[in-house]
């Protein structure tokens, strides 16, 4: 593949610290923050990459706003978002993402998101 090539297929940006996947790769399987278990989302199926927001469905841990504790998630089916479409380290990526549980009330959110490139909770 050529540079020009490679550079018109946007990543998801980062990976800003060790033990994190799917951060700077396209259309990751997997992504996964680093630490928590709740920041990871497996099995994603992208329906869209490379446009202003790339859309996929996959499994995270969830757990109900009434418990918050990492040993009481179970997997869910959630919905992903990448956005923010720009350049990180130099190189064409979604600078943004998020994901979240419409089976119970999730939406997503413009204003509330991981920042990808530097890992920073917006």
């Amino acid at each position: 593949m050529k540079k020009d090539e490679e550079d018109a297929v946007p990543i998801l940006a980062g990976p800003w610290s060790s033990d994190q996947e799917g951060y700077g790769y396209a259309k990751p399987a997997t992504i996964f923050n680093g630490g928590d278990v709740l920041g990871r989302i497996r099995d994603i199926h992208w329906s869209s990459w490379g446009g202003a927001r790339a859309v996929g469905h996959g499994i995270a841990p969830y757990v109900a706003p009434s418990h918050r504790a990492s040993i009481e998630a179970q997997p869910e089916p959630a919905k992903i978002v990448a956005f923010h479409l720009g350049y990180c380290h130099s190189r064409r990526a979604y600078d943004a993402v998020e994901w979240y549980f419409p089976e119970h009330g999730g939406h997503f959110n413009l204003r509330q998101y991981i920042n990808a490139c530097t890992g920073n909770y917006e």
